[in-house]
């Protein structure tokens, strides 16, 4: 629990290498996670390769960490491998739909974060890359991902390069919710978002955007709606083209 409580985002890397055997053991722990039916829905692509990584860097608006990361790991929900499977058992799989992708999806983000864990516990650093659906037909492409695989997360991992500060977490009480959802009050809003809106950090962010609010950053700067609208559109259609949307 300490590490957890400890941990950070690390976007700067030793050029240290991971050893293959330390990988594969950290990934094989994190497949010890919960899954929907025992059926594993998911399959990891671990990207080494320098141009296998300057490939995939412009699917996430070419952050720095996918290039200088000495591993890039691409997190996939996979319906394709127990398909296969059925099919040569004599049996008629039914999977080509979004019920059967929010399963994988689920399944996929639940080992990406049991190895971040994992992988943290043994020395290593994590980022998560929440680019991954922005582009998917991207990262299909390059790393091959035939119909029923979709990518999920990428996560980039190393030794660290340095110890960055934490980021700010809002308040225990503003997330739990006891028995039954209790609506948020305009009160209990201004207490949970109170300390996050007094960084310095955050003060300085609304000044450089020349907004009036942080929430003003978010809405119309970080994740506006005409975006969100735009990329759900196009992960919706990729979805189709990927098999899971009759």
């Amino acid at each position: 629990m300490e590490s957890i409580n400890k941990r950070r985002t690390i976007r700067k890397y030793t050029q240290r290498n991971i050893p293959d055997e330390l990988l594969n053991n950290l990934l094989k722990t994190s497949f010890r996670a919960s899954t929907t039916g025992n059926m594993q829905l998911y399959s990891v692509i671990v990207t080494r390769n320098t141009e296998m990584k300057e490939k995939l860097s412009p699917a996430h608006f070419n952050q720095p960490m996918v290039k200088t990361a000495p591993v890039v790991l691409t997190f996939c929900a996979d319906f394709r491998r127990f398909s296969k499977w059925c099919e040569q058992r004599k049996a008629v799989p039914g999977y080509n739909n979004f019920q059967s992708f929010m399963n994988a999806a689920m399944d996929a983000l639940i080992v990406t974060q049991t190895f971040c864990t994992v992988a943290e516990e043994n020395g290593l650093g994590i980022c998560y890359l929440g680019t991954t659906t922005y582009n998917p037909q991207m990262i299909i492409e390059t790393l091959g991902l035939p119909e029923l695989v979709f990518p999920i997360a990428t996560i980039t991992v190393g030794y660290p390069d340095g110890i960055p500060p934490q980021v700010d977490r809002l308040p225990v009480n503003g997330i739990i919710h006891t028995e039954t959802y209790e609506d948020y009050t305009p009160e209990r809003i201004d207490e949970i978002y109170a300390y996050k809106e007094s960084l310095p950090e955050n003060k300085q962010f609304i000044k450089e955007n020349n907004k009036e609010t942080l929430a003003q950053v978010f809405t119309d700067i970080r994740y506006t709606h005409k975006d969100n609208i735009t990329i759900s559109e196009n992960l919706f259609k990729v979805l189709k083209e990927q098999g899971f949307l009759e």
